[in-house]
């Protein structure tokens, strides 16, 4: 659109969202779609978390509070921090926003400045590339691949890393792989950073608490390169609150005071119900109300997986955290049915759609269009339905 900036017309829309729509109007026309398109856990947040924002509601607590969050909830924040993943953090360090998405635009608007050279591991979330379009920095993209787990290397980074290079930003758990990184591997890429003075770290664990090997690991751990490390997490995914929006960046506090500075001119603070409802949230027991979530999924990713190998072609590795499965479908590429000629991930998905009434993400939205995404956050009787259309629907590719 001409009459529109040339900043919106260069951003695309986030194809996660566009297939979710698509669900959406295929629904509203009778068709019985199952739709694995979001990244959102389908249970209900929990009763303890939504009382507290009754409370807040009822004791009207409605109005502005601290950009950043008011005061007690980044202390609990940072009590969540030293719990749970042994990191030391004050709360001017930390900032609460509308969603993760928010806190990493914080971030990236904050530190990038047009042409700074930014490293992203593919695949890598639809929106890390979008925003840092809004920066106006420049993408380095560092293809992986399933061989290696959907991991950058060491080796890698160091040979993506040049004079230009201002951050580089992954997520672990990753979205929409779902490898995790262990210590080892993140302490080999920290030693790389730590080389490099002047490159910043955009670690992105909304993930966490969706971790099928035991305890995650905070690429801030690393005393030595912390104070260059920004942690990103939330609520959406490991407490079911996608719909309240709360996000929480965790970094050094200039880079948090800057992150206010901008929030400040952007939103202001989040809800502050949601606030109260995060806080709640920060003191949950694991155990007793997010380790039912996760072994839930861990249910449902085997399920997929078992799937998944019992359909010619689809190729998987191991997914160890998330709720999602990237198979790579370079099989089907060539293979015809009626007008649909398949070409890429692409072309995979919309014909899933048409003929399986099945809805994923292609891998195009995540920099490559051999694989697509299967997000597994539904129940298991969608999931294996959903398997059972998508089988019948390929096996009439030729």
């Amino acid at each position: 659109m001409e009459k529109l900036s040339n900043r919106v017309n260069q951003i695309s829309e986030s194809q996660t969202i566009a297939m979710a729509r698509k669900s959406r109007e295929l629904k509203a026309q009778g068709i019985d779609i199952i739709s694995l398109s979001l990244g959102e856990p389908d249970f209900a947040t929990p009763d303890i978390i939504k009382d507290a924002a009754k409370k807040a509601i009822d004791e009207n607590f409605s109005y502005y509070t601290h950009v950043s969050g008011y005061l007690e909830l980044r202390e609990a924040i940072c009590k969540k921090f030293k719990r749970d993943n042994g990191l030391t953090y004050t709360p001017d360090e930390i900032v609460v926003s509308t969603g993760a998405k928010q806190s990493i635009a914080n971030a990236v608007l904050c530190l990038v400045n047009p042409g700074d050279e930014v490293i992203i591991p593919a695949p890598f979330w639809v929106s890390y590339l979008e925003i840092l379009k809004l920066a106006e920095g420049k993408p380095v993209i560092v293809n992986t691949g399933i061989e290696s787990d959907f991991k950058i290397t060491a080796p890698q980074l160091e040979k993506a890393i040049t004079s230009k290079t201002k951050l580089i930003m992954l997520s672990t758990p990753c979205n929409p792989t779902g490898s995790v990184y262990n210590k080892a591997e993140l302490k080999a890429l920290a030693d790389v950073i730590a080389k490099h003075k002047d490159v910043y770290v955009l670690s992105d664990e909304i993930y966490e608490h969706i971790n099928f090997v035991g305890g995650h690991e905070s690429f801030a751990q690393f005393d030595f390169i912390k104070d260059r490390v920004i942690t990103i997490n939330g609520v959406s995914k490991g407490f079911a609150m996608t719909g309240w929006r709360g996000g929480i960046l965790a970094g050094p506090k200039w880079i948090a005071q800057a992150c206010d500075k901008m929030q400040g001119q952007f939103t202001s603070a989040t809800s502050s119900i949601t606030q109260k409802a995060m806080h709640k949230a920060m003191e949950l027991d694991y155990d007793t109300y997010i380790k039912p979530m996760r072994d839930a999924f861990l249910k449902r990713r085997d399920l997929v997986l078992k799937g998944m190998n019992e359909i010619p072609g689809l190729k998987t590795n191991l997914p160890q955290g998330a709720f999602y499965v990237y198979p790579e479908i370079s099989y089907y590429f060539g293979k015809k049915y009626k007008d649909y000629v398949i070409k890429n991930g692409t072309d995979l998905t919309m014909f899933l759609l048409d003929e399986a009434h099945v809805a994923l993400v292609p891998g195009a939205a995540f920099g490559e269009d051999n694989y697509i995404r299967f997000s597994y956050a539904t129940s298991e009787k969608n999931l294996t339905e959903a398997l059972k259309r998508m089988k019948e629907a390929l096996a009439k590719l030729q």
